[in-house]
C-alpha cells in the first residue's frame, strides 16, 4: 500500500545523500518509508557535469523498481546572490544539453521519464530555452534560487504555462530568494500571488527552521489549498541528529537540529537543507503553526502528486 505522505523535495537521510551508490541511496529511500514517507523526487544538489550524470545513474535502479518516484535536480542553474547550500563553482546559466544528456542516460538505464523537476532561477540567460527543453521532456519547471524580480518571476510563470500547458513549482517559498519587502516583492510576492490563483504549486519547508509559524499561516491563508505543497529538504542527517556531514560537495554542520554549511575560514553560513522528514513537518504544522490538520494532510500527499503530474 502506498504511503500517505509524498515528499517531492528532500535529499536523503541517516547519513547518504541521494545520487550516492545505489544501494546507499536505497538505504536512505527506505528510512522515509519507515516513516510512512514516499519519495516522489529524490532531489540532487547542483554538480559537476559529471557528478550529476553519474547521480542520476545511481539513481536509475531505484526509479525502475519504485523504490522511489523520480527525480529533482535542484540547479545547477541558480543564481549565486541565492544559492544558499550550493557550491558557487557549480553553477552555471542554463544549458538544456545537460538536461538532454541527462535524459538520455535515464531512458538507457530503463528509466524514462525519471527527471520529475528541475529548479532554475529565470533570470539567467537561456532560461526561455531551458523551459521549452523542459516542456520536450515533460519535466516540471521549477522557479527557485533565484533573485528575479516579482515582474520576471511573473513572466517566467506565464511562459511555462504557454509552452508546458501546467503550472510550474515554486522550490521552497520565501528560502533560497531575497526576503520579501513591502516596497519590492520579489519572486516571493509572485509565487505567493500565482498560488492563490492557481497559477503555481507553492512548495513551503515546515520545519521550524526555514519558515516561522506565522509565515507558514500566511501561505496557507493565501496560497489555493490544491496549490500549496509541504516539503521536508531533508539531507542526509535526517534521521541521525547533529554532527559533521556533507551536502554535495560542500561540509555541513548541524547543530540544534539546523544544518548550515561550514564555510572554509570555520565559520556557519548558510541554511543547509533539513534535518526533519515530512512527518515531522506535519506535526509541526498543525501541532505549531496550527494549521488545520486536513489542509496539512493535502498539502502532503495529494498536492504533491498535482504538482508532479501523477495525480
Amino acid at each position: 500500500m502506498r504511503p500517505h505522505l509524498l515528499d517531492m523535495h528532500v535529499h536523503g537521510a541517516v547519513g547518504v545523500g541521494f545520487g550516492a551508490a545505489t544501494e546507499e541511496s536505497r538505504r536512505a529511500a527506505g528510512f522515509h518509508a519507515e516513516q510512512g514517507i514516499e519519495i516522489g523526487a529524490a532531489s540532487l544538489v547542483s554538480g559537476t557535469r559529471e557528478r550529476m550524470v553519474a547521480e542520476v545513474a545511481a539513481l536509475a535502479p531505484l526509479v525502475v523498481d519504485g523504490t522511489i518516484g523520480g527525480i529533482h535536480l535542484e540547479g545547477p542553474f541558480l543564481a549565486q546572490s541565492c544559492r544558499g547550500a550550493h557550491d558557487p563553482a557549480v553553477l552555471r546559466d542554463p544549458d538544456p544539453s545537460l538536461i538532454d544528456e541527462l535524459v538520455t542516460v535515464l531512458a538507457d538505464a530503463a528509466a524514462p521519464g525519471a527527471i520529475k523537476h528541475v529548479t532554475f532561477a529565470p533570470e539567467l540567460p537561456g532560461s526561455t530555452t531551458l523551459i521549452r527543453t523542459l516542456a520536450e521532456h515533460d519535466i516540471v519547471p521549477a522557479i527557485g534560487h533565484t533573485a528575479a524580480t516579482a515582474d520576471e518571476t511573473r513572466a517566467a510563470i506565464v511562459l511555462v504555462h504557454e509552452v508546458c500547458g501546467r503550472p510550474p513549482i515554486i522550490t521552497h517559498v520565501f528560502n533560497g530568494m531575497p526576503a520579501f519587502h513591502h516596497r519590492s516583492g520579489g519572486p516571493a510576492a509572485a509565487a505567493v500571488s500565482a498560488g492563490a490563483r492557481g497559477e503555481a504549486f507553492v512548495e513551503i519547508i515546515a520545519d521550524g527552521v526555514h519558515v516561522s509559524p506565522e509565515v507558514v499561516r500566511m501561505a496557507f491563508d493565501s496560497v489555493d489549498p490544491d496549490h500549496i505543497v509541504l516539503v521536508s529538504d531533508a539531507m542526509a542527517a535526517t534521521g541521525l541528529g547533529d554532527g559533521a556531514y556533507r551536502l554535495g560537495s560542500l561540509d555541513v554542520q548541524v547543530h540544534d537540529g539546523t544544518a548550515r554549511i561550514r564555510t572554509p575560514d570555520g565559520n556557519l553560513g548558510s541554511i543547509a537543507g533539513g534535518t526533519s522528514t515530512l512527518a515531522d513537518c506535519v506535526r509541526w504544522a498543525v501541532e505549531v503553526a496550527g494549521i488545520p490538520e486536513a489542509a496539512v494532510l493535502r498539502a502532503a500527499s495529494d498536492n504533491p502528486a498535482r504538482a508532479l503530474g501523477t495525480a
